[in-house]
């Protein structure tokens, strides 16, 4: 990685499908148009949400499942403005502690107000201010459904 990329600042924006994740993204996109920053958009899952005792598995493989459903969120909302240094994570872990991880060192964390809760669950209630509260940089918590303004 060449120092330019390394001393560029990052947003990083955690997404779960949901309409407040996607909400998420399209803000943190145009804030890192505007700071110039790269755009690091994370989902996390946590083994013990997606299978529980009382039904089989689902899922053969939860992280690439996740990883999938995660382009796919990204292509429906940024299309053919996705950057093209974006990066896409699928993490497993405790979802706060997992998040405030990633957000280490970036400009900024940018949250969803309300998330999906199981298997899908990266943002529901009190996780966002959860999250905002040990976050390792500022946090933006998305509310409602007004789109970033037109760049």
């Amino acid at each position: 990685m060449s120092t330019q990329a390394a001393a560029r600042p990052r947003i990083v924006v955690g997404v779960d499908g949901s309409d407040g994740s996607k909400q998420a993204l399209r803000w943190a996109h145009h804030l890192a148009r505007l700071t110039n920053a790269r755009l690091d958009v994370v989902a996390v899952w946590e083994y013990h949400a997606v299978f529980n005792l009382t039904a089989l598995p689902e899922l053969e493989f939860p992280a690439a499942d996740v990883e999938r459903s995660l382009a796919e969120t990204v292509d429906e909302v940024l299309g053919a403005d996705r950057p093209a240094d974006l990066r896409l994570k699928a993490l497993a872990g405790p979802t706060v502690e997992t998040l405030a991880t990633a957000s280490e060192g970036a400009l900024m964390l940018v949250v969803g107000s309300r998330g999906y809760g199981g298997f899908t669950g990266l943002l529901l209630g009190s996780v966002s201010a959860k999250v905002a509260e040990h976050a390792r940089c500022p946090v933006l918590v998305v509310h409602g459904d007004t789109p970033p303004p037109a760049a």
